[in-house]
């Protein structure tokens, strides 16, 4: 690299890591906003609330990663141009790919960045955030319920306790889950221990009864048991079986070849297409909005409103690119045959920018053949003015 290659990158990647971590703690506040029923509800400390949050923010890097970089480049070449720095360059001989090297060099490290992000940080990520989720949910019980209070981690479900253990036994434990008004049931039991069992968690009860009501006209049912099994995943609001894992939690190999029993899979394999290939598309966003934001404002200019012009325009098609990305994700799921369209957006897009690039590069066409045409008429356009201006001499001549 150069020494102007280096400080150009050098300026870009200090502006993407400035805007990078203000995007993401943006996202990560909006995140605990959301979570902080975590620590109000359920009786999770901060440092729960801290690792659930940041374990999310991997889900979104993929889309903030290269809007960050749009905004930085075009942040640098702005500076840059208003710095009078890229009208000297310009005079000095160099091309726009002068200045297109280093930006260009820096967007296949973001691009690096979020396949990484894409088949590795993410699925993992989300996996541990899975296990938190279980453990909160392991230890609703031990800690959001009081001894004598009445709570409702879900609505249509109330727990309450007599007392608890050291060793976390629960005591004379009254259970009551509504949220089927066809089917009410409360269990009474005078033992209870939550036992986690792989992905799954349960409370087993003895020496208690189980009234049931199914109807508001007819008696309830009591049923007496020494021992009881309660699915404590029964009340978290889920679609599949929590061992199945979500397209997003998958690596690549699981995504090709998902397992046989996967209850996700066969409701909908167009989900697993879909992730696929956004994951493979995403990292071509970088290097097209690089060079959309060179097309923008990479070229010489002196006109301020002309500048920002061209940026409100740059982020702007820069945004519908990336929508458009999303839509044509979204019919991947039920169309396959739709795959191909989330790499042409990006590629077109580039290729559009390139064409902008080398038409702003050289001197356009329709200016030289006016001062050409300019140029041709005026020696007629003199002879024009002399002969009329002979008559007036002559009238002047003859008066003297």
């Amino acid at each position: 690299m150069t020494i102007f290659a280096r400080y150009v990158f050098r300026q870009a990647g200090g502006a993407l890591l400035l805007i990078l971590v203000s995007l993401s703690g943006i996202v990560w506040i909006s995140l605990a906003l959301r979570e902080l029923d975590v620590v109000t509800a359920q009786g999770q400390s901060g440092w729960t609330l801290l690792k659930m949050t940041t374990l999310g923010l991997p889900n979104f890097m993929a889309i903030i990663a290269p809007f960050a970089f749009l905004i930085a480049v075009i942040h640098t070449l702005n500076r840059l141009n208003g710095d009078s720095e890229l009208i000297v360059l310009t005079a000095s001989g160099a091309t726009i790919w002068t200045v297109a090297r280093p930006i260009l060099a820096l967007a296949v490290l973001v691009a690096a960045f979020v396949s990484f992000v894409n088949h590795l940080a993410m699925p993992w990520s989300l996996r541990l955030l899975g296990e938190i989720v279980l453990q909160v949910r392991t230890d609703l019980l031990t800690q959001v319920m009081q001894p004598g209070r009445f709570s409702s981690p879900e609505r249509g479900v109330t727990f309450h306790i007599r007392e608890r253990e050291l060793n976390g036994e629960l005591r004379g434990l009254l259970m009551q889950d509504a949220r089927d008004a066809k089917q009410v049931q409360s269990y009474l039991a005078e033992h209870s221990v939550i036992v986690k069992q792989g992905a799954t968690a349960y409370m087993v009860m003895t020496d208690g009864h189980i009234v049931r009501r199914t109807d508001s006209t007819a008696p309830a049912q009591v049923v007496a048991f020494q021992k009881y099994v309660v699915d404590l995943d029964q009340f978290e609001e889920k679609t599949t079986d929590a061992a199945d894992l979500k397209p997003r939690e998958r690596y690549f190999s699981e995504l090709t070849h998902p397992e046989p029993g996967s209850h996700s899979y066969r409701q909908s394999p167009g989900r697993f297409q879909q992730e696929l290939h956004e994951r493979f598309s995403n990292p071509f966003y970088p290097l097209a909005f690089a060079l959309f934001a060179l097309a923008a404002v990479g070229q010489a200019q002196s006109t301020r409103q002309n500048r920002l012009e061209r940026i409100f325009g740059a982020l702007v098609g820069a945004g519908a690119i990336r929508l458009s990305g999303l839509a044509v994700s979204n019919i991947v799921v039920v169309k396959a045959a739709a795959a191909p369209v989330l790499y042409l957006i990006p590629f077109l897009a580039a290729g559009t920018a390139v064409v902008l690039m080398v038409r702003g590069a050289r001197p356009r066409g329709g200016r030289l053949l006016l001062e050409r045409i300019i140029d041709l008429l005026a020696p007629l356009a003199e002879s024009e003015r002399m002969r009329r201006a002979r008559p007036a001499r002559a009238l002047a001549t003859g008066r003297s």
